[in-house]
Protein backbone atom coordinates (compact mmCIF):
# COMPACT_ATOMS: atom_id res chain seq x y z
CA UNK A 1 0.00 0.00 0.00
CA UNK A 2 1.12 3.17 -0.69
CA UNK A 3 2.37 5.79 1.97
CA UNK A 4 0.06 8.54 3.20
CA UNK A 5 0.94 12.17 2.15
CA UNK A 6 1.20 13.35 5.61
CA UNK A 7 3.66 9.96 6.65
CA UNK A 8 6.43 11.29 4.31
CA UNK A 9 6.68 14.59 5.97
CA UNK A 10 6.39 13.39 9.02
CA UNK A 11 9.01 10.81 8.36
CA UNK A 12 11.50 13.24 7.42
CA UNK A 13 10.78 15.57 10.28
CA UNK A 14 11.54 12.71 13.03
CA UNK A 15 14.75 11.90 10.77
CA UNK A 16 15.85 16.09 11.04
CA UNK A 17 15.02 15.62 14.33
CA UNK A 18 17.13 12.73 15.04
CA UNK A 19 20.01 14.11 12.79
CA UNK A 20 19.51 17.73 15.07
CA UNK A 21 19.59 15.27 18.10
CA UNK A 22 23.08 13.60 17.16
CA UNK A 23 24.44 17.24 16.28
CA UNK A 24 23.87 18.93 19.16
CA UNK A 25 21.89 16.83 22.02
CA UNK A 26 19.72 18.39 24.24
CA UNK A 27 21.63 19.19 27.48
CA UNK A 28 18.63 18.25 29.65
CA UNK A 29 18.89 14.93 29.02
CA UNK A 30 22.97 14.98 29.85
CA UNK A 31 24.54 15.33 33.57
CA UNK A 32 25.43 18.68 34.72
CA UNK A 33 28.22 20.09 33.02
CA UNK A 34 31.11 20.56 35.31
CA UNK A 35 34.22 23.52 34.74
CA UNK A 36 37.27 22.62 36.32
CA UNK A 37 39.68 25.72 37.23
CA UNK A 38 43.30 25.87 39.00
CA UNK A 39 46.20 23.62 39.51
CA UNK A 40 48.11 21.01 39.43
CA UNK A 41 46.25 19.02 42.07
CA UNK A 42 43.28 19.34 38.97
CA UNK A 43 44.83 19.77 35.42
CA UNK A 44 43.52 16.74 33.07
CA UNK A 45 46.28 17.54 30.07
CA UNK A 46 46.48 21.34 29.06
CA UNK A 47 49.89 21.69 30.04
CA UNK A 48 50.86 18.77 27.49
CA UNK A 49 49.52 21.25 24.65
CA UNK A 50 51.77 24.45 26.24
CA UNK A 51 55.55 24.83 25.88
CA UNK A 52 56.49 24.55 29.87
CA UNK A 53 58.13 22.05 32.13
CA UNK A 54 55.68 21.65 34.64
CA UNK A 55 54.08 18.62 32.79
CA UNK A 56 53.15 15.20 33.64
CA UNK A 57 53.16 13.72 29.64
CA UNK A 58 55.86 10.74 30.57
CA UNK A 59 56.19 7.04 32.61
CA UNK A 60 55.24 6.77 35.05
CA UNK A 61 52.42 9.19 35.54
CA UNK A 62 49.59 7.64 34.35
CA UNK A 63 50.94 3.69 35.18
CA UNK A 64 47.50 3.02 37.17
CA UNK A 65 44.70 4.84 34.55
CA UNK A 66 42.69 2.99 32.66
CA UNK A 67 45.37 3.50 29.56
CA UNK A 68 48.43 3.07 31.73
CA UNK A 69 49.44 5.96 29.71
CA UNK A 70 50.41 9.38 31.00
CA UNK A 71 47.58 11.82 30.29
CA UNK A 72 48.38 15.24 31.86
CA UNK A 73 47.38 14.29 35.90
CA UNK A 74 49.56 14.77 38.15
CA UNK A 75 48.79 11.53 39.36
CA UNK A 76 49.58 7.52 38.84
CA UNK A 77 45.82 7.69 37.64
CA UNK A 78 42.36 9.16 38.10
CA UNK A 79 42.85 13.05 39.84
CA UNK A 80 39.92 14.94 41.98
CA UNK A 81 37.92 16.19 38.84
CA UNK A 82 37.81 11.98 37.79
CA UNK A 83 36.38 11.18 40.71
CA UNK A 84 33.84 14.25 41.06
CA UNK A 85 32.74 13.47 37.15
CA UNK A 86 32.15 9.77 38.33
CA UNK A 87 29.37 11.01 40.67
CA UNK A 88 27.95 13.06 38.30
CA UNK A 89 27.14 10.44 36.23
CA UNK A 90 29.20 12.05 33.66
CA UNK A 91 32.70 11.23 31.12
CA UNK A 92 36.12 13.05 32.79
CA UNK A 93 35.93 17.04 31.52
CA UNK A 94 38.56 17.16 28.81
CA UNK A 95 41.42 19.95 28.73
CA UNK A 96 39.95 22.79 27.03
CA UNK A 97 42.95 23.24 25.07
CA UNK A 98 42.88 19.72 23.58
CA UNK A 99 41.33 19.98 20.11
CA UNK A 100 39.09 17.09 20.10
CA UNK A 101 37.13 19.35 22.44
CA UNK A 102 34.77 20.55 19.95
CA UNK A 103 30.42 20.07 19.55
CA UNK A 104 29.40 17.51 21.60
CA UNK A 105 32.22 17.49 23.98
CA UNK A 106 31.52 20.84 24.95
CA UNK A 107 28.31 20.32 26.36
CA UNK A 108 30.09 18.12 29.06
CA UNK A 109 31.91 20.93 30.44
CA UNK A 110 35.54 21.66 30.18
CA UNK A 111 39.07 21.68 32.45
CA UNK A 112 40.93 24.92 32.28
CA UNK A 113 43.48 24.15 34.96
CA UNK A 114 46.98 24.77 34.87
CA UNK A 115 49.73 22.85 36.41
CA UNK A 116 52.15 26.12 38.28
CA UNK A 117 49.21 28.19 38.44
CA UNK A 118 48.60 30.11 41.29
CA UNK A 119 46.25 32.94 42.86
CA UNK A 120 48.68 35.71 41.82
CA UNK A 121 49.59 36.14 38.80
CA UNK A 122 53.51 36.19 39.40
CA UNK A 123 53.01 33.05 40.78
CA UNK A 124 54.66 30.38 38.39
CA UNK A 125 56.43 32.76 36.58
CA UNK A 126 59.74 29.64 36.80
CA UNK A 127 57.36 27.22 34.70
CA UNK A 128 57.49 29.84 31.96
CA UNK A 129 54.46 28.96 29.08
CA UNK A 130 51.35 28.15 31.84
CA UNK A 131 47.57 29.54 31.85
CA UNK A 132 47.26 32.23 34.69
CA UNK A 133 43.63 32.14 36.58
CA UNK A 134 42.61 35.27 34.98
CA UNK A 135 43.52 33.08 31.30
CA UNK A 136 41.67 30.27 32.69
CA UNK A 137 38.75 32.58 33.13
CA UNK A 138 39.13 34.19 29.86
CA UNK A 139 38.64 30.88 28.52
CA UNK A 140 35.04 30.26 30.48
CA UNK A 141 34.17 33.17 28.59
CA UNK A 142 35.61 31.86 25.19
CA UNK A 143 34.39 28.61 25.84
CA UNK A 144 30.36 30.18 26.43
CA UNK A 145 30.99 31.94 23.16
CA UNK A 146 31.67 28.64 21.23
CA UNK A 147 28.76 26.77 22.97
CA UNK A 148 26.45 29.66 22.34
CA UNK A 149 27.23 29.37 18.45
CA UNK A 150 26.39 25.37 18.98
CA UNK A 151 23.46 25.35 21.09
CA UNK A 152 22.18 29.14 20.72
CA UNK A 153 22.76 31.90 24.01
CA UNK A 154 19.99 30.70 26.23
CA UNK A 155 20.59 26.77 26.33
CA UNK A 156 24.26 27.97 26.62
CA UNK A 157 23.06 30.21 29.90
CA UNK A 158 21.33 27.58 31.55
CA UNK A 159 24.25 25.19 30.99
CA UNK A 160 26.83 27.14 32.62
CA UNK A 161 23.69 28.29 35.54
CA UNK A 162 23.38 24.79 36.31
CA UNK A 163 26.65 23.36 36.10
CA UNK A 164 29.04 22.11 38.68
CA UNK A 165 32.49 24.05 39.00
CA UNK A 166 34.91 23.05 41.03
CA UNK A 167 38.35 25.37 41.59
CA UNK A 168 41.84 24.16 43.26
CA UNK A 169 44.28 27.04 43.59
CA UNK A 170 45.90 28.67 46.34
CA UNK A 171 48.87 26.11 47.25
CA UNK A 172 51.68 27.24 44.45
CA UNK A 173 51.20 31.11 45.61
CA UNK A 174 53.01 29.43 49.12
CA UNK A 175 55.28 27.05 47.61
CA UNK A 176 56.33 28.42 44.59
CA UNK A 177 56.32 32.04 45.22
CA UNK A 178 56.60 33.56 49.14
CA UNK A 179 58.53 30.19 50.34
CA UNK A 180 59.94 29.53 47.07
CA UNK A 181 63.45 30.53 48.10
CA UNK A 182 64.71 32.17 51.54
CA UNK A 183 64.09 35.56 50.34
CA UNK A 184 61.58 36.45 47.46
CA UNK A 185 59.92 39.99 46.24
CA UNK A 186 56.64 38.31 47.63
CA UNK A 187 58.47 37.86 51.21
CA UNK A 188 60.38 41.28 51.30
CA UNK A 189 57.24 42.81 50.36
CA UNK A 190 54.52 41.56 52.96
CA UNK A 191 54.50 39.65 56.14
CA UNK A 192 53.00 36.14 56.30
CA UNK A 193 49.79 38.02 57.76
CA UNK A 194 49.53 40.40 55.34
CA UNK A 195 50.39 38.69 52.39
CA UNK A 196 47.62 35.46 52.91
CA UNK A 197 45.23 38.83 53.30
CA UNK A 198 46.45 39.82 49.98
CA UNK A 199 45.44 35.93 48.67
CA UNK A 200 42.26 36.10 49.82
CA UNK A 201 41.26 39.61 48.70
CA UNK A 202 42.87 38.69 44.84
CA UNK A 203 41.03 35.04 45.24
CA UNK A 204 37.49 37.16 45.67
CA UNK A 205 37.97 39.04 42.92
CA UNK A 206 38.30 35.64 40.58
CA UNK A 207 35.92 33.76 42.00
CA UNK A 208 33.41 37.56 41.75
CA UNK A 209 34.13 37.03 37.69
CA UNK A 210 33.60 33.23 37.35
CA UNK A 211 30.11 34.38 39.45
CA UNK A 212 29.40 37.40 36.80
CA UNK A 213 29.83 34.38 33.70
CA UNK A 214 27.06 32.20 35.24
CA UNK A 215 28.30 30.25 37.61
CA UNK A 216 26.17 29.36 40.66
CA UNK A 217 27.36 26.24 42.44
CA UNK A 218 31.43 26.37 43.14
CA UNK A 219 33.51 23.90 44.66
CA UNK A 220 36.02 25.66 46.19
CA UNK A 221 38.98 23.69 48.05
CA UNK A 222 41.37 25.00 50.73
CA UNK A 223 45.14 24.69 50.46
CA UNK A 224 45.87 21.22 51.69
CA UNK A 225 48.51 20.67 54.62
CA UNK A 226 51.24 22.31 52.68
CA UNK A 227 54.36 22.00 55.27
CA UNK A 228 53.58 17.94 55.00
CA UNK A 229 53.96 17.22 51.14
CA UNK A 230 57.49 14.97 50.62
CA UNK A 231 59.06 17.79 48.94
CA UNK A 232 58.37 19.95 52.16
CA UNK A 233 59.22 17.24 54.21
CA UNK A 234 62.94 16.39 52.11
CA UNK A 235 63.50 20.52 52.04
CA UNK A 236 62.26 21.80 55.10
CA UNK A 237 61.42 19.35 57.62
CA UNK A 238 63.24 18.37 60.76
CA UNK A 239 63.24 14.79 61.79
CA UNK A 240 60.37 13.85 59.30
CA UNK A 241 58.32 16.55 60.80
CA UNK A 242 56.21 19.02 58.38
CA UNK A 243 57.40 22.21 57.81
CA UNK A 244 56.35 24.82 60.19
CA UNK A 245 56.29 27.77 57.94
CA UNK A 246 54.30 26.17 55.39
CA UNK A 247 52.02 24.81 58.05
CA UNK A 248 51.63 27.69 59.14
CA UNK A 249 50.64 29.44 55.89
CA UNK A 250 47.83 26.89 55.59
CA UNK A 251 46.77 27.55 58.90
CA UNK A 252 46.33 31.20 58.32
CA UNK A 253 45.02 31.13 54.73
CA UNK A 254 42.24 28.35 55.29
CA UNK A 255 39.96 29.98 57.70
CA UNK A 256 40.11 33.21 55.90
CA UNK A 257 39.01 31.52 53.10
CA UNK A 258 36.01 30.42 54.34
CA UNK A 259 35.29 33.49 55.64
CA UNK A 260 35.53 34.96 52.76
CA UNK A 261 33.48 32.15 50.97
CA UNK A 262 30.34 33.47 53.35
CA UNK A 263 30.31 36.76 52.69
CA UNK A 264 31.08 36.16 48.80
CA UNK A 265 28.09 34.39 49.88
CA UNK A 266 26.14 36.64 51.94
CA UNK A 267 26.17 39.46 49.55
CA UNK A 268 24.95 37.23 46.54
CA UNK A 269 21.56 36.23 48.86
CA UNK A 270 22.51 32.46 48.07
CA UNK A 271 25.12 29.75 49.02
CA UNK A 272 26.69 29.67 45.97
CA UNK A 273 30.51 28.87 47.00
CA UNK A 274 31.01 26.07 48.81
CA UNK A 275 34.08 25.59 50.65
CA UNK A 276 35.93 21.66 51.12
CA UNK A 277 38.21 21.83 53.80
CA UNK A 278 40.77 19.67 51.72
CA UNK A 279 43.36 20.11 54.64
CA UNK A 280 41.10 18.62 57.38
CA UNK A 281 40.78 15.69 54.83
CA UNK A 282 44.21 15.63 54.18
CA UNK A 283 45.18 15.71 57.45
CA UNK A 284 43.24 13.06 58.53
CA UNK A 285 45.49 9.91 56.41
CA UNK A 286 48.81 11.87 57.13
CA UNK A 287 48.17 11.71 61.21
CA UNK A 288 47.01 8.13 60.83
CA UNK A 289 47.30 7.14 57.53
CA UNK A 290 47.18 3.03 58.57
CA UNK A 291 43.11 3.93 59.85
CA UNK A 292 43.16 4.47 55.83
CA UNK A 293 44.90 1.75 54.28
CA UNK A 294 48.21 3.85 54.16
CA UNK A 295 51.40 2.28 54.85
CA UNK A 296 53.40 5.60 54.77
CA UNK A 297 51.72 9.21 54.49
CA UNK A 298 55.40 10.95 54.46
CA UNK A 299 57.40 8.45 51.45
CA UNK A 300 56.23 9.26 47.85
CA UNK A 301 55.65 6.58 45.64
CA UNK A 302 57.85 7.93 42.60
CA UNK A 303 60.64 10.43 43.20
CA UNK A 304 64.40 10.00 44.93
CA UNK A 305 66.01 11.50 47.79
CA UNK A 306 64.38 11.54 51.53
CA UNK A 307 60.90 10.45 51.49
CA UNK A 308 61.66 10.58 47.45
CA UNK A 309 60.49 14.38 47.80
CA UNK A 310 63.63 15.60 45.96
CA UNK A 311 63.34 16.43 41.91
CA UNK A 312 60.32 15.48 39.54
CA UNK A 313 58.88 11.84 39.15
CA UNK A 314 60.66 10.43 36.47
CA UNK A 315 61.15 7.33 34.27
CA UNK A 316 64.19 6.58 36.42
CA UNK A 317 62.77 7.54 39.49
CA UNK A 318 62.16 5.06 42.51
CA UNK A 319 58.79 3.64 41.70
CA UNK A 320 56.68 1.46 44.43
CA UNK A 321 55.04 -1.64 43.45
CA UNK A 322 51.63 -0.88 45.35
CA UNK A 323 50.75 2.98 44.52
CA UNK A 324 47.58 2.24 47.13
CA UNK A 325 49.96 2.10 50.45
CA UNK A 326 51.08 5.30 49.50
CA UNK A 327 49.16 9.03 50.24
CA UNK A 328 51.64 10.72 48.38
CA UNK A 329 52.26 9.81 44.40
CA UNK A 330 55.21 11.93 43.79
CA UNK A 331 56.92 14.92 45.83
CA UNK A 332 53.82 17.22 46.18
CA UNK A 333 50.62 15.55 44.36
CA UNK A 334 48.60 12.42 46.31
CA UNK A 335 48.13 9.08 44.55
CA UNK A 336 45.07 8.38 43.15
CA UNK A 337 43.69 6.75 46.14
CA UNK A 338 44.13 9.38 48.34
CA UNK A 339 41.96 11.56 45.73
CA UNK A 340 38.98 9.07 46.11
CA UNK A 341 39.21 9.89 49.79
CA UNK A 342 39.25 13.23 49.58
CA UNK A 343 36.09 13.02 47.19
CA UNK A 344 34.17 10.53 49.24
CA UNK A 345 34.37 13.14 52.02
CA UNK A 346 33.49 16.21 49.45
CA UNK A 347 30.28 14.30 48.69
CA UNK A 348 29.06 12.85 51.73
CA UNK A 349 31.31 14.99 54.56
CA UNK A 350 29.92 16.84 57.94
CA UNK A 351 29.85 20.43 58.02
CA UNK A 352 33.24 19.41 59.87
CA UNK A 353 34.50 19.25 56.37
CA UNK A 354 32.34 21.15 54.01
CA UNK A 355 30.40 24.11 54.37
CA UNK A 356 27.66 25.23 54.20
CA UNK A 357 26.91 21.71 52.32
CA UNK A 358 28.52 18.66 51.13
CA UNK A 359 27.91 17.78 47.14
CA UNK A 360 25.54 15.15 47.96
CA UNK A 361 23.28 17.58 49.38
CA UNK A 362 24.33 19.99 46.69
CA UNK A 363 23.22 17.58 43.99
CA UNK A 364 20.13 16.25 45.95
CA UNK A 365 18.66 20.28 45.89
CA UNK A 366 19.57 20.95 42.32
CA UNK A 367 17.72 18.11 41.37
CA UNK A 368 14.39 19.30 42.43
CA UNK A 369 15.88 23.30 41.86
CA UNK A 370 16.16 21.82 37.89
CA UNK A 371 13.45 19.46 37.54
Amino acid sequence: MAPSSSFVPMVLLGLVILLLGVIVPRSEARPRAFFVFGDSLVDNGNNNYLQTIARANAPPYGIDYPTHRATGRFSNGFNIPDFISQQLGAESTMPYLSPDLTRENLLVGANFASAGVGILNDTGDQFMNIIKMHKQIDYFKEYQQRLSALIGVSRTKRLVNQALILITVGGNDFVNNYFLVDSTARSRQYSLPDYVKFLINRYSKHLQRLYNLGARRVLVTGSGPLGCAPAELAMRGKNGECSADLQRAASLYNPQLEQMLLELNKKIGSDVFIAANTALMHNDFITNPNAYGFNTSKVACCGQGPYNGMGLCLPVSNLCPNRDLHAFWDPFHPTEKANKLVVEQIMSGSTKYMKPMNLSTILTLDARTHS
